[in-house]
């Protein structure tokens, strides 16, 4: 049961003073990090402003304290922007926090029937395509904030297509202004980084900072669009909110809990793993699902939005010198404070500083490059799903994206290992090979008269079953050989061809015989009854072995 152990109670065995330091520090630094990303990213997801800092605060805190990572940083992130906007525009508040707190207890069944381990299996294809899908989402949402347009009342921006619509039809009412302000941000995010020695001060804190400034003292630029402009925010800590439940909403969020749930496991996961290999350690993947399961719940019931472990914070963390939860733990506790004191302050920032950020997180989510690589040398049908899975994304949303890529890569994934499965015939000397020039004629068996020997290679499941049916089983053959070493793993629907064939050979009177059938494709034989109608002694280890058995049975006749 040690896998569900939060690592912080692991990390307290060996905790020292020096390293409490390095933690609280790290937490200190990396809040500063998460406000104005969790600003944005709120305002991205179709909320208002303080919900970011609600869900970097409770979820944050509550995935440090019982997760399985030393370093996970929680938090929103861009990966639910899209999904959360159309949640909220078709259900309220009370949707979006009914689907966060059901997102919650999925991921919590998750980890308790160990699934930490099955996420895995998401083909990587699906999660860089939607991926690279949501950043485009991003960069569409906030061009209206980063050019300044103005939309006529009543216009209907929640899809990603009536986005670039409105876009288009209002061009004309760019506010080079705002503009002016984007741009600036903008050239802070790309610039700032590249001075080694500035590393330690986070490039959103200087955008904010300048671009506030700018639009405080700068007459001209001081009617671009703030923050406090546009939302009310709210200073203090959230009530906790018990929404208004029914089954029909209930039914109707379950897809989006889903999509929830599984992006959560996936991003938090992959955090966890990346996080690892920076400081050589190991997660525990189950308790973390657990834990992002009971942070979602947490956030949903006070106002949050969904989270998630953050893979650019929790990185920052490992490189400041964070190296256990109370690192996380810290950053939640530091990001209250502001939210208790300075909150009302965050009402300064302009939008399209706002905007800019959310374009540098869009781009570095994205794995643009890794995207191109892939379309160059993957095969056609992984670059199917690729494509395919962004473009869904784009066009219509994540839950139909995800559920189609799914799709497409298993029914993908099926051709494939059919196409793999064979149902080979073997050649035999005075027929279809010359014993005398063929130089693999040492390696060749004495095959019994009136015997066949197949070999079956490949899984035998049901895409591939109908292959099995291709065996002769002509009049004058009496024992016919199957030969499954070759096959890892059988499904019922290849039984089930298998009797069809047995059935066959026993209305013409001739035994089947199995050689070295492996344990799995056995267990199912045996379950099913087959292995008693076929009889056990038609079962044997080898080939040599079936080999001297079908020629005592052609003799016995």
């Amino acid at each position: 049961m040690n896998q569900f152990v939060p690592k912080l109670f692991d990390v307290m065995k060996s905790y020292s003073k020096e390293q409490f330091v390095k933690d609280v520090v790290a937490g200190i630094i990396v809040a500063i990090i998460a406000l104005p990303l969790s600003i944005a990213l709120a305002l991205a997801s179709g909320v208002s402003p303080e919900q970011g800092i609600y869900t970097a605060i409770f979820a944050g805190f509550v995935i440090s304290f019982l997760g399985g990572s030393r370093v996970q940083i929680a938090g929103p992130t861009a990966a639910f922007a899209t999904i959360v906007a159309g949640i909220v525009a078709e259900n309220g508040m009370d949707g979006l926090i009914v689907a966060t707190i059901m997102a919650g207890i999925l991921l919590i069944v998750m980890g308790l029937l160990k699934f930490g381990n099955l996420i895995r299996f998401i083909p990587y294809t699906i999660t860089t395509g939607f991926t690279f899908g949501i950043a485009v989402t991003i960069v569409i949402g906030q061009i209206k904030d980063f050019l300044g347009l103005t939309y006529p009342a009543g216009t209907h921006t929640v899809e990603t297509m009536d986005k670039i619509s409105a876009i288009a039809a209002n061009i004309g009412t760019l506010n080079y202004k705002a503009l002016i302000v984007g741009v600036v941000s903008l050239a802070i995010l790309i610039v700032w980084p590249k001075f080694k020695a500035l590393d330690k001060i986070p490039p959103s804190l200087v955008a904010v900072i300048i671009s506030v400034l700018m639009v405080k003292f700068i007459p001209m630029l001081q009617d671009v669009n703030t923050i406090g402009s546009l939302y009310t925010i709210k200073k203090g800590l959230p009530a906790v909110n018990i929404p208004t439940v029914n089954f029909d909403m209930i039914k109707n969020l379950i897809p989006d809990a889903f999509t929830i749930a599984v992006l959560a496991g996936i991003e938090s996961l992959l955090s966890c793993v990346v996080s690892d290999g920076m400081i050589g350690s190991r997660h525990k993947p189950n308790m973390e699902l657990v834990a992002q399961g009971a942070g979602n719940v947490v956030s949903g019931l006070f106002g949050g939005i969904p989270a998630t472990g953050a893979i650019a914070r929790t990185a920052a963390n490992v490189k400041i010198g964070g190296r256990t939860p109370i690192a996380g733990m810290v950053h939640s506790i530091t990001l209250l404070i502001v939210l208790v004191v300075l909150m009302p302050y965050a009402a300064w920032i302009p939008m399209p500083a706002i905007a800019a950020i959310l374009f540098m997180v869009a781009y570095n989510m994205s794995g643009w490059r890794e995207m191109v690589n892939l379309v160059k040398h993957s095969p056609k049908s992984d670059i199917l799903v690729l494509l395919t899975t962004m473009i869904l994304t784009v066009v219509f949303d994540l839950v139909v994206a995800i559920e189609v890529g799914i799709v497409m890569a298993a029914l993908l994934f099926l051709k494939r290992m059919a196409d793999v499965t064979e149902v080979k015939g073997w050649k035999y000397i005075g027929q279809d090979i010359d014993e005398n020039n063929d130089p693999e004629s040492i390696n060749l068996k004495k095959v019994p008269k009136k015997t066949l020997v197949y070999e079956i290679i490949g899984p035998m499941f049901f895409a591939a079953a109908d292959k099995f049916m291709d065996i002769n089983t002509e009049s004058d053959i009496k024992v016919i050989i199957l030969r499954m070493r070759g096959v890892p793993a059988m499904d019922i629907s290849a039984l089930r061809s298998l009797k069809n064939i047995h059935s066959l050979c026993r209305k013409r009177g001739i035994t089947l015989v199995f050689s070295h059938v492996q344990e799995q494709p056995m267990s199912v034989m045996e379950k099913a009854g087959f292995v008693d109608e076929i009889g056990a002694e038609n079962f044997r280890e080898n080939i040599d072995a079936a080999l001297l058995h079908a020629e005592n049975l052609v003799s016995a006749e």
